[in-house]
């Protein structure tokens, strides 16, 4: 989603924290070891193992789509509350400890008692992911990117993309453009699917005694210039509201599980939302949202966009800290209005 700076910011990961093997002699990809969890990949599939009833239980997922729930995972820190890659794998953010979890919040799985859940150092598993990453991504694909403006994640070894997965998520400060906040990236291209979006900067007129302290900018000129699907940038700070704008193309490679309420404003075009129950992904809703539409996701369920053009979407985070617990204990309802 939004916009993404591009200059090189390594993910850098301690090395002695990753367990990994050595290049599998066929596809050349390496094995890593996570707690009890296993992760290994083919020229189509990610594979996830886990330990059950005494017995070890394996998931597959196609390759891209697992590295681009994967990069969402690094690029947003884990987010808030749950990023489930699909209706199987997923990660939860306790902010400082994460759960990774098979079939947890799986009604089925669940029910036949082969779910499985572990609690890491959110240092610890990032760092896998990252490494993950580093070694799985190819040449010429880009897990950021949308389908068509990227390569194809399948196949044997062949390189690696460190330039995409290197990329990182822009925290502004108070708002882009402001001294010393993040940059308005003008030197990057318009999109394809924005060359309609005009360029041209608001005027500033301040009342005198105020020259330097109104700052404006042109937000969808900023969004025509994202590089990136799917990824939420933090373009407006006041206290613990923020402003986090962003660009959709295709699918959100992830099902986000709420940990409190989020706001949702449609800035153009049209994005269908397949909604379900947070727990046991039991389909609730589906929701079409067209430019000027506003929508609230409760902090009981998760969500998954579908985006046909490129879109641009305004999501409002609370980031009050103790907001997943009053959630989570009842104090708060689930939902923002009461009808």
């Amino acid at each position: 989603m939004a916009m993404m700076d591009n200059a090189n910011q390594p993910l850098s990961f301690a090395a002695d924290e990753v367990d990994a093997s050595q290049p599998d002699p066929l596809t050349g990809y390496r094995r890593f070891q996570l707690g009890a969890f296993e992760f290994s990949r083919d020229e189509y599939f990610a594979r996830v193992a886990w330990p059950a009833k005494g017995e070890t239980h394996s998931h597959l997922i196609p390759a891209d789509a697992f590295l681009r729930a994967v990069m969402r995972d690094v690029a947003w820190g884990f987010f808030y509350g749950w990023v489930n890659f699909d209706e199987v794998i997923g990660t939860r953010n306790h902010y400082g400890m994460v759960d990774l979890y098979a079939g947890t919040f799986n009604g089925v799985l669940k029910q036949a008692g082969v779910d499985y859940l572990e609690t890491f150092e959110s240092p610890r598993i990032m760092a896998t992911f990252k490494a993950i990453l580093h070694d799985w991504v190819n040449e010429g694909f880009d897990p950021f990117a949308a389908p068509e403006e990227t390569g194809s994640a399948f196949g044997r070894k062949h390189g690696d993309n460190a330039e995409a997965i290197e990329r990182f998520r822009v925290a502004t400060q108070r708002m882009p453009g402001l001294p010393d906040d993040s940059p308005l990236r003008d030197d990057l291209p318009v999109n394809r699917q924005f060359a309609d979006v005009a360029q041209d900067e608001p005027e500033i007129h301040a009342e005198p005694g105020f020259a330097g302290e109104l700052h404006a900018f042109n937000l969808f000129k900023y969004l025509s210039r994202s590089d990136v699907t799917w990824n939420p940038s933090v373009t407006s700070v006041c206290k613990a509201s923020l402003f986090c704008p962003t660009t959709e193309e295709f699918i959100l490679p992830i099902f986000h599980g709420n940990d409190r309420v989020e706001w949702f404003l449609q800035l153009s075009d049209e994005i269908v939302w397949e909604i379900a129950d947070k727990n046991d992904g039991a389909p609730r809703a589906r929701v079409t949202m067209r430019a000027g539409d506003i929508a609230a996701m409760p902090a009981d369920i998760r969500h998954q966009g579908y985006s046909t053009k490129r879109s641009m979407l305004l999501v409002w985070e609370n980031a009050t800290p103790d907001l997943p617990q009053r959630y989570e204990s009842g104090e708060l309802p689930p939902y923002p209005v009461e009808f």
